[in-house]
């Protein structure tokens, strides 16, 4: 299959957060003070440690910016035009997928799919059917690990450059943007991300749909405050039942789209709204 986007993303130079810029310096303080008196190495570990623990807290906040830039709102000119996105994770999924497509049908929606590589290779054409329907696919690991915020550098970068071509090849889209696996991650995402050039997103709010069967719960989670610029996270994949036996999305995605359309607003995909800001900022 030809590609319809470049071989991969732009990279981009990675600069660190003032938190992991003040974290490297713990780390050259703290080495520093124990190879000038080698008796205040509590001290030091003390310092370490607490570093760490500041840095575990912000892996594990999705939607923090801490470790690096996170997108937890569309731009302000997506939001300026009354734009939101509705973001699907953990497809594709050969049962719930293919009716997620044919409810944003209905109603001329765009969705952004957050993928697992696996799932893709597996579901190789209803991938490319997503693609030809206007929806993106982007990265969201080959392998959806439960210890992926505990992966080196190396495994980094395998894993979702793995996950990378895997869609590019298959859909004929590379990804333009990565989300965490559960949203949690480490300092070492940003450089990868950076390196393969991807922008990592997160959301505005989530439903948790994977483990609350009621859906109204969860639209009452996503439709709270509901407003222009917000990215609503759903599940295709991983999607709790419904006591009726029914994907919970399935039956939250229409009337959530009902709630957009009487409030005047129009779900885009992240790419669209990454490029209309581009071409904004290029105009300038």
């Amino acid at each position: 299959m030809s590609l319809t986007t470049p071989p991969s993303p732009t990279p981009a130079r990675w600069r660190p957060t003032p938190l992991v810029r003040a974290s490297l310096g713990v780390h050259a303080g703290a080495l520093a003070l124990v190879l000038a008196r080698p008796s205040a190495w509590p001290w030091a570990l003390g310092a370490v440690l607490a570093d760490h623990v500041v840095l575990t807290a912000a892996g594990l906040t999705p939607r923090s910016a801490l470790l690096g830039p996170n997108w937890t709102r569309l731009p302000e000119s997506a939001a300026c035009r009354r734009q939101l996105a509705i973001t699907i994770d953990d497809g594709p999924d050969p049962r719930i997928t293919p009716r997620v497509l044919d409810l944003l049908d209905e109603r001329g929606a765009k969705a952004t799919f957050f993928c697992i590589g696996e799932r893709v290779q597996r579901c190789a054409e209803l991938a490319r059917e997503m693609v030809r329907r206007g929806h993106s696919v982007e990265n969201h690991s080959q392998r959806h690990l439960s210890y992926f915020s505990l992966l080196g550098p190396r495994s980094l970068i395998a894993e979702i450059e793995r996950a990378q071509d895997t869609i590019g090849l298959t859909t004929g889209q590379h990804p333009l943007f990565f989300r965490a696996p559960a949203g949690l991650r480490s300092p070492f995402l940003d450089p990868v991300l950076s390196r393969l050039g991807l922008r990592l997103a997160s959301w505005t709010r989530r439903g948790f749909d994977t483990v609350n069967a009621s859906a109204g719960t969860v639209l009452g989670k996503l439709t709270r405050g509901l407003g222009a610029g917000d990215i609503l996270l759903l599940h295709d994949g991983h999607a709790a039942v419904t006591g009726s036996g029914v994907p919970v999305i399935l039956e939250v995605l229409p009337r959530l789209l009902d709630a957009l359309a009487a409030a005047e607003l129009t779900p885009v995909t992240l790419r669209a709204a990454l490029g209309t800001a581009s071409r904004e900022t290029a105009a300038r």
